[in-house]
């Protein structure tokens, strides 16, 4: 993990700030656009972004989409075809997918949410492409972070999704369609942050994601502040987050509430004896789906993106995530916590947990040994 300086980062929250500022950004482009998405939604959406892209592509901007080939199995049907015909490249990574598989090479996904327009801007995130408001759910957005990067950070960030640009097309045998930089990353100090650009695959960075979160949490001081879509950590950050509240750091979780996957939330849940146990402070969100993967720590570092705490992000998935050095981004990304916490959230102690019906409690136990035993069958049990 390198950090470097000089760096502008500014904090999204929601697609309600998100999409506006990707939008403006695709219509400004002028030379190249990259994005990279697990789902691109055929939706409101996704209609407003692939057209931006669409609009990009006839103005003469070079412009590579790659969507997950199971995340995007929607998009391969409905909106690819569109974008194509309108000038867009675009590839699918891992296409071919055979449901309810658990071998492991059919779980390495591409996670990561990554936006990079002229090698000048870039965006990185939790965040699809995909509607804030979920079909018959709740009158508020889905819960997610993302952050606006200029600066010398653009380097590592532009010169990865060139890279798994490459990657995939020569896996696609489309080895002809290789194309050089249009536009060369724009380095030139855009502020004064501090951050560092953190990948995870299954080459170089197999564990990076999780040792930025090991390292930070064995320094932490005060607080630290998790809040994570899909939080089902093994025993090592377990393990971590138990030293930390023994020696008196206040350890805070704010998870799912309202789950998309029940499984796993079930299998989480089985979790929060431990976590209670260990002098954890415990909220599930409920006004809408939590999909953030962000935290603070000591309100000086934290870390914006796509991973979540669980084996198939950490050791499997393709994932990016920036870890920001920065009191005033840090403090700024706390408040944000602390207000959904306020509005949104309900703390759980152990008598909570206690007071809950018995078949809850076993089908939380139920679903833990499910999970164990699919990440096992993936060949992940001994690293989890």
């Amino acid at each position: 993990m390198q950090f470097v300086a000089g760096n502008a980062v500014a904090l999204l929250e929601n697609g309600q700030q998100y999409f506006p500022a990707l939008e403006a950004a695709i219509d400004g482009a002028g030379s190249e656009i990259f994005l990279q998405s697990y789902i691109f939604e055929n939706d409101r959406t996704g209609r407003r972004i692939a057209a931006a892209l669409g609009r990009a592509a006839a103005r003469g901007v070079a412009v590579r989409v790659m969507v997950d080939g199971f995340g995007g199995r929607s998009f391969v049907s409905t909106l690819m075809p569109e974008l194509v015909d309108a000038g867009v490249q675009v590839l699918i990574y891992r296409r071919e997918v055979r449901l309810l598989s658990l071998q492991r090479h059919r779980l390495r996904r591409l996670h990561r949410k990554l936006v990079v327009i002229d090698g000048r801007q870039a965006f990185v995130g939790g965040i699809n492409i995909i509607d804030d408001y979920t079909a018959h759910g709740t009158p508020h957005p889905r819960y997610d972070y993302a952050v606006r990067i200029e600066g010398p950070l653009l380097a590592p960030i532009l010169a990865s999704v060139h890279r798994l640009w490459w990657l995939v097309a020569w896996a696609s045998f489309r080895r002809r369609e290789y194309h050089p930089l249009r536009a060369e990353a724009h380095v030139a100090p855009a502020g004064r942050i501090r951050a560092a650009f953190v990948l995870r695959d299954n080459l170089r960075y197999r564990r990076a994601i999780e040792e930025a979160y090991l390292l930070a949490i064995a320094r932490a001081e005060r607080e630290i502040l998790i809040a994570n879509a899909y939080f089902f950590p093994g025993r090592r950050f377990r393990q971590a987050l138990a030293e930390a509240a023994a020696r008196g750091v206040r350890v805070t979780l704010l998870l799912q509430g309202l789950a998309d996957h029940p499984m796993q939330a079930y299998a989480t849940r089985a979790l929060y004896p431990y976590f209670l146990g260990c002098g954890m402070r415990l909220y599930e969100y409920h006004r809408s789906h939590l999909h953030a993967k962000v935290a603070v720590i000591d309100e000086c570092w934290a870390t914006v993106g796509s991973s979540n705490i669980d084996a198939f992000s950490l050791l499997l998935a393709r994932e990016a995530n920036v870890v920001i050095d920065d009191r005033g981004f840090a403090t700024q990304l706390r408040a944000s916590l602390a207000r959904a916490i306020e509005v949104g959230a309900r703390e759980l102690r152990t008598s909570d947990w206690q007071r809950l019906p018995a078949m809850r409690r076993a089908l939380s136990w139920v679903a833990y040994q499910l999970v164990r035993l699919a990440i096992g069958i993936a060949g992940l049990g001994r690293r989890h």
